[in-house]
């Protein structure tokens, strides 16, 4: 096998408890002969520490000491790995035979291809499925608004996205980074910006990788469940912290990644959500006011990570617009990665 076979797994644990024994265990099941397994646990208080301890002599287990949050530790995990690919995991995502191989497999056929990304379907807190298999994310998009949605959401899982397609990015929940990509779009050290702490950083990653050349690939065949806590409409539901670190991104996203162009294009768009975005917290959502201190705390700091992702730029503004769109972009990989899987999958019966 050769060096760019090699996958590192890295998984951030905070009060995981309910999830993280399926998970580990769904990874250690993958017939793949995967270098590592890292776990980052981010001082959890529910039990989850003393569920990971019977996995230590399989896994590379770090106990924090204090919650650094999910952007800070998967940084920490992807600093200790040594692998070619790394493959980021939520401890509530359940991984179905093969999907590192099939995701690996697609990646190797295209130097340009920075992240792979599979068919992640939707179950339960309790590992239950759906009579109908849904979709949990199919790849991330963004629209004109600055929402980025995931690619499928909700939708009965038909056999509508069985293609190979480049995407604009994947769900950290089970994105699979080539190293090569990792190191050229770090930003002042970083691949996750731990400014984000939760949310939204996968996107953030994404935009960036976008701007600097990359490419991210869709590959059916790789298939998993997922639990997901955050949805349009469920914003309720979620911790207030949540919702605060949600509002806080969605500026850092911007200020950080957007072309002068891609801003004239959707000024109206853009400005129309923002004004229901700081309304909603003006009016109700009193906690997420805290986003705006920080980001005027943080604005010499943010403005100088813009100048450096900026002065790297190496697509033009067209390019990056056409992935911005109400409807999913998807565009249409080359023939030889469906002709692959089909040698992949005969050499596997």
């Amino acid at each position: 096998m050769s060096r760019s076979d090699f996958v590192s797994v890295t998984i951030v644990t905070y009060n995981s408890g309910r999830f993280i024994k399926r998970c580990l265990e769904s990874v250690l099941d993958q017939k793949y002969p995967f270098k590592e397994i890292i776990v980052i646990d981010n001082n959890s208080t529910d039990g989850t520490i003393d569920i990971l301890e019977p996995f230590e002599d399989r896994c590379r287990i770090v106990y924090n000491e204090e919650n650094i949050g999910f952007a800070a530790a998967q940084n920490q995990a992807i600093g200790l790995s040594e692998a070619e690919w790394v493959l980021t995991l939520n401890p509530d995502v359940l991984l179905l035979q093969g999907f590192i191989e099939a995701l690996v497999t697609a990646g190797n056929l295209d130097p340009k291809v920075g992240t792979v990304c599979g068919k992640l379907l939707t179950m339960t807190a309790g590992f239950d499925f759906p009579e109908e298999p849904l979709v949990d994310s199919t790849g991330i998009y963004f629209t004109p608004n600055l929402r980025h949605l995931d690619r499928g959401s909700l939708q009965v899982d038909n056999g509508h996205f069985r293609n190979y397609e480049y995407v604009f990015g994947a769900t950290a929940a089970a994105a699979l980074y080539r190293r090569e990509m990792i190191d050229d779009i770090e930003v002042q050290g970083e691949f996750f910006d731990a400014d984000f702490f939760v949310y939204r950083e996968d996107a953030d990653v994404a935009w960036r990788a976008q701007l600097m050349g990359w490419k991210c690939l869709y590959a059916p065949y790789a298939k998993g469940y997922h639990v997901r806590k955050a949805l349009p409409g469920n914003r309720r539901a979620l911790p207030a912290e949540i919702n605060m670190h949600s509002v806080k991104n969605r500026f850092l996203l911007r200020m950080k990644n957007i072309t002068p162009n891609l801003y004239r294009q959707n000024f109206l768009a853009i400005t129309l959500r923002d004004l229901v975005v700081i309304a909603c917290c003006v009016l109700w959502e009193h906690t997420s006011l805290r986003a705006f201190p920080f980001l005027l705390k943080n604005w010499k700091g943010v403005m100088a990570k813009r100048r450096e992702i900026m002065s790297r730029q190496r697509v033009d503004d067209e390019y990056i617009a056409s992935w911005f769109s109400f409807e999913p972009v998807a565009k249409a990989a080359p023939k030889k990665f469906a002709a692959a899987m089909t040698r992949y999958k005969a050499a596997r019966r």
